[in-house]
């Protein structure tokens, strides 16, 4: 038998975050990050099934744009 053993991945070394991360990440709400997402055409987010993620470097690149959110 084999011992596997997952390793945790940092935040800021992951590709996409869930809606939680992202919030804590960002320091932006949950509520206000699932409007962002909402639209069809957004950059950042990548559904998985019926699961949101969003994509970490877009979203700060969307952000570093931005004047409000």
């Amino acid at each position: 038998m084999t011992n596997i053993t997952q390793e945790k991945v940092s935040i800021e070394n992951k590709f996409a975050l869930t809606i939680k991360e992202a919030a804590e990440y960002f320091n932006i709400g949950e509520g206000r990050i699932r409007d962002l997402t909402a639209k069809k055409d957004c950059p950042f987010v990548l559904w998985v099934g019926s699961k949101r993620l969003i994509k970490r470097l877009a979203f700060e690149k969307y952000l570093e744009k931005q004047f409000s959110v």
